[in-house]
């Protein structure tokens, strides 16, 4: 049957199970967009493409669905490039359709050309231009099936304008996709696994690492069972928050820079590392010479890439995280750590008993309590999405996650800007969720625009601004490293209140704690997005704080005559 170019896109998408595509339309993809006209898709027009890159991220986050974003030739595809190198960083899977010029014209520097393959190849998957009709579908089929196996990870399909306006016979193929080189492994050696199971039959102080590919690949009750039956207890990486339950006995919080004392401590005590769908950061080891000095180290991961990339492991086991657990618990005996489950705990000390919503009151409003009572009247069950920054680091910190999939946060790359957006994304992904946008005053201007894309799908999405009138993060850096020489780091804004009635949505400010709960508890009544700036202490910073490149035990601690916890370990 014939069909142009155009059709082909999205008789495809739908094929695939598209049924949300975030763009912005332009002279190189006109075809695409006059073709969409008959097809059932929805389309939510974006006001800057880096809007459509990040909203396709947090759709795919929040639905373990393929997310798609399009733009135009030249402009429009730069402008994705940052929120396709968000998603790589982060394994999202995604596919993003950009318009091309017309093909006789590539490389002759044509109006709004880019080389957007070429642009783009550190940062994709992997990366295609099509210029002729005749291979548009099974590209695109091919693309679907790399975004989401695997590690999964963003694909970019340029399609020049004439691939998309000339027609072909074509109908579509269920035949099974075979790309020569591209195995995903997914069973580990079972040699491997014994080997394992005496490492850890040998060891007294173990841990487990769980990162994001815990979520990825849906191996959380594996997970669960393995540490349960095990008894070790369970650090969690900044994105692989909600992969195990923070109320869990065995959850240990976040490890890193500004993870928990407690863990980080306990891992340069360990005598085994199990590292679980984890990369080995830099923000989660600190010095590598002196990461986890005791310690065998175990990595399974689907990626082969990963495996002693950053951290020389004693075994790495390369396979799908839920098959290589399940493997395991056929052959993982019950085990008995509490001596050094105490001891963990021990290590908490006053940082773990000490409960801020008890502290008397100073008359500042402090990010964490802002984030902590955010956390207590949503019930902890609110889907959270924070933009980057010390904002983040307080959201990681205070709200705590027992359930998957109710965090989304930039974490490899760390985009600021990401928050409005993503959360935009994740709301349409999920339209039942209770989705707040955790951001700072900084980041939430880089793409505030974004809230007429709210306003015009009647998209709900609560947005909690913590203004405390710096670049937060950098200005922290500032006070510790550089004598307090604020340089470029105090912000003026606009007034966010009047910022969010102009885009036609609710706007209110907060200055004292006491007026936390009626502004949540308005905002989750108001129909529509609405935006909150709460007015924080502008020189609070995120503690503790591991210096980059520092030992992973030194960190700063939050001085004993400030009136602040480092952690929320409380009741709800």
């Amino acid at each position: 049957m014939k069909r142009t170019g155009a059709q082909i896109v999205w008789e495809t998408l739908m094929r695939e199970g598209v049924e949300v595509v975030f763009g912005y339309p332009g002279g190189a993809n006109l075809p695409i967009y006059d073709a969409m006209l008959d097809y059932p898709v929805r389309h939510v027009l974006v006001r800057h493409e880096q809007g459509a890159a990040h909203m396709a991220d947090g759709y795919a986050r929040a639905s373990g669905r393929v997310g798609v974003a399009m733009a135009t030739s030249g402009p429009g595809a730069t402008n994705l490039v940052t929120g396709i190198a968000t998603a790589m960083m982060d394994s999202s899977p995604t596919v993003f359709l950009t318009g091309q010029v017309v093909s006789k014209f590539i490389g002759y520097d044509a109006f709004q050309e880019t080389d957007v393959t070429g642009i783009t190849l550190p940062i994709t998957k992997h990366n295609y231009l099509v210029t002729r009709v005749e291979e548009l579908g099974d590209v695109l089929r091919e693309a679907f099936y790399i975004a989401r196996t695997g590690r999964p990870g963003p694909v970019l399909v340029d399609i020049a304008k004439d691939a998309q306006q000339n027609s072909t016979d074509w109908e579509y193929s269920n035949r099974p996709i075979q790309l020569r080189g591209y195995r995903p492994n997914r069973h580990p050696l079972s040699r491997q696994v014994e080997q394992a199971l005496e490492m850890l039959s040998a060891a007294r102080k173990p841990l487990i690492l769980a990162g994001r590919g815990v979520l990825l690949s849906g191996a959380m009750r594996e997970l669960r069972e393995f540490a349960e039956r095990a008894h070790i207890p369970v650090a969690v990486t900044l994105l692989g928050i909600g992969a195990f339950p923070a109320s869990h006995p065995l959850s240990l919080g976040m490890m890193g820079m500004h993870g928990e004392a407690w863990v980080n401590q306990a891992i340069q005590e360990s005598d085994l590392l199990l590292a679980f769908g984890m990369r080995f950061d830099d923000r989660v080891t600190g010095n590598l010479k002196t990461y986890a000095p005791n310690a065998r180290k175990i990595h399974l991961d689907i990626d082969p890439a990963e495996i002693n990339k950053n951290v020389r492991v004693d075994l790495g086991i390369v396979g799908d995280l839920r098959e290589s657990l399940q493997e395991f618990l056929d052959h993982l005996p019950q085990m008995d750590h509490s001596e050094w489950v105490e001891h963990i705990n021990a290590l908490k000390g006053e940082s773990a008993v000490r409960d801020i919503q008890y502290l008397p009151p100073d008359g500042h409003l402090y990010a964490a309590h802002v984030i902590h009572d955010l956390w207590r009247y949503t019930g902890g069950n609110a889907l959270v999405v924070t933009d980057v920054g010390q904002h983040q680091m307080w959201t990681a910190q205070y709200y705590r996650h027992d359930q998957p999939f109710q965090w989304i946060t930039s974490g490899g790359l760390g985009t600021m800007g990401f928050g409005l957006p993503a959360a935009i994304g994740a709301k349409i992904a999920r339209p039942d969720a209770e989705v707040w946008a955790v951001v700072g005053d900084g980041g939430f201007q880089m793409t505030a625009a974004e809230l007429s894309t709210a306003a015009q799908e009647g998209v709900k999405v609560n947005v909690a601004i913590i203004n405390n009138g710096f670049l937060g993060m950098v200005r922290q850096w500032q006070e510790f490293f550089y004598d307090r020489r604020y340089a470029a780091t105090p912000m003026r804004s606009p007034d966010f209140v009047k910022l969010a009635e102009a885009h036609g949505l609710t706007g209110l400010r907060v200055w004292r704690r006491e007026e936390v709960f009626d502004a949540i508890q308005r905002a989750r009544e108001t129909d529509g997005t609405v935006v909150i700036d709460f007015r924080v202490e502008q020189e609070d910073s995120v503690y503790p704080m591991v210096p980059a490149g520092a030992d992973l035990h030194n960190m700063i601690r939050r001085p004993v005559r400030n009136p602040l916890v480092e952690t929320a370990q409380d009741e709800m």
